[in-house]
C-alpha cells in the first residue's frame, strides 16, 4: 500500500480542542460494511447499534502524567515526554530541544542520562510521574480537568496517551453493555506518522499489554467481538494469534490483514499517515474508509482525540 493513500485534506476547524460537557453527546457514525449502508447517531445510542450478545472489549490503561516542563540552566524552556519505564528505574522518553540538552542536566524531576538518537532519550525521574496529561500537539486549548483525558474505566497508569475510543464512555452506558477489559499502554509511536513512501516499510515499534486468562476466555468464546479502539484490536488479534497473555505486541495491522477474533469496531477518526487510520482501512476497506472521511467532513464531525466517533459493524 502506498502511503499516499493514508492522506485526507481536513478543514482546521474540525479538529476538536475540547471534550464535549457529557462524554457520550459525541456523534456516533455507523457504517455496515455488508451493505454499505451509512447511519448519523449519537454515541449514547450504542447499545441500540450492536449486535445482540456482543462482548464489548476495552482498553483499560490509564494515562501518567507524563509530560514534565521545566527550566534550562540558560533560562530556556525545555520539555521531557515520559513514554514507559525502562530497565534498573529509568525511563524512555522524549525530550526537547535535544540539540540543547545533554546528558546529566536536571530538568525538573528528571535526569537526563542518555541520549538514543531522534529526541529519545533514557532518564532518570524523581518520584512519580508529576508532570501534565499528555495532550497531542494538534490540541492548543487548555484542559481543564485532565480526568477528561482518560476513559471512566481507566485503571492500571502506564500509557503516554488516551485509547480515545473510550472516551465516549459513561458508567451509565457501560452497565448497560457486557464489557470485557484487557490493557495495552499507549506509546507515542502508535501515533507517528508514517515518512516512509510504501507503508510496508513502515517500522512499527512495540506496546505492553497484558490480559486476564478469564477475560481471554470470554473473547475466545465470544459470539461476537466489538473492539473499542485500535489499542484493543492489536491486543486481541495478537492472542488470536496465538501470543502470550502478556507481553509486547508489533502486530501491524493494514489492508489485507486477517481479522480472526474481532467482529465490529468502535474508533475515533484518525490523523492522516498514520498506523491507526491503515487498521481502519484493513477491517472497512480503503475506499470504503475514504468514503466515510469524506462524509464525516461533509457533516461536519468532529475529529482526532477529543472528537467524535465510528461504529463499524
Amino acid at each position: 500500500m502506498r502511503t499516499a493513500e493514508l492522506d485526507y485534506e481536513l478543514p482546521p476547524e474540525l479538529i476538536a480542542q475540547h471534550p464535549l460537557p457529557r462524554r457520550d453527546e459525541s456523534r456516533l457514525l455507523v457504517y455496515e460494511r455488508a451493505t454499505g449502508a451509512v447511519e448519523h447517531r449519537r454515541f449514547r445510542d450504542l447499545p441500540e447499534e450492536l449486535p445482540a450478545g456482543a462482548l464489548v472489549v476495552v482498553n483499560d490503561t490509564r494515562v501518567v502524567p507524563a509530560r514534565v516542563r521545566a527550566r534550562r540552566p540558560s533560562g530556556g524552556e525545555a520539555e521531557v515526554l515520559l513514554l514507559e519505564p525502562a530497565e534498573d528505574g529509568l525511563w524512555e522518553a522524549l525530550a526537547r530541544p535535544t540539540r540543547r540538552l545533554r546528558p546529566g542536566l536536571r530538568l525538573g524531576q528528571v535526569e537526563l542520562v542518555e541520549h538514543r538518537g531522534e529526541g529519545r532519550w533514557l532518564v532518570r525521574l524523581e518520584g512519580k510521574p508529576a508532570g501534565e496529561a499528555p495532550l497531542p500537539p494538534y490540541i492548543t486549548e487548555p484542559l481543564a480537568d485532565a480526568e477528561r483525558y482518560q476513559t471512566v474505566y481507566a485503571d492500571e497508569e502506564g500509557s503516554a496517551a488516551a485509547p480515545t475510543a473510550g472516551l465516549h464512555f459513561t458508567p451509565e452506558l457501560l452497565a448497560g453493555l457486557d464489557v470485557e477489559r484487557i490493557t495495552l499502554h499507549v506509546g507515542l509511536d502508535t501515533f507517528r506518522p508514517v515518512s516512509v513512501q510504501d507503508l510496508a516499510d513502515h517500522e512499527i515499534h512495540t506496546e505492553r499489554y497484558r490480559v486476564e486468562p478469564a477475560a481471554w476466555e470470554r473473547i475466545r468464546l465470544a459470539d461476537g467481538v466489538v473492539a473499542v479502539g485500535t489499542t484493543t484490536v492489536r491486543v486481541v488479534e495478537s492472542l488470536a494469534r496465538g501470543a502470550p497473555l502478556e507481553g509486547r505486541t508489533g502486530l501491524f495491522v493494514t489492508p489485507g490483514f486477517e481479522f480472526r477474533r474481532v467482529d465490529a469496531l468502535v474508533t475515533n477518526f484518525h490523523l492522516p499517515r498514520s498506523t491507526l487510520l491503515a487498521l481502519v482501512m484493513a477491517f472497512a476497506g480503503v475506499e470504503e474508509t475514504r468514503r466515510l472521511y469524506r462524509i464525516a467532513i461533509e457533516e461536519r464531525y468532529r475529529f482526532y482525540s477529543f472528537g467524535d466517533a465510528m461504529l463499524l459493524l
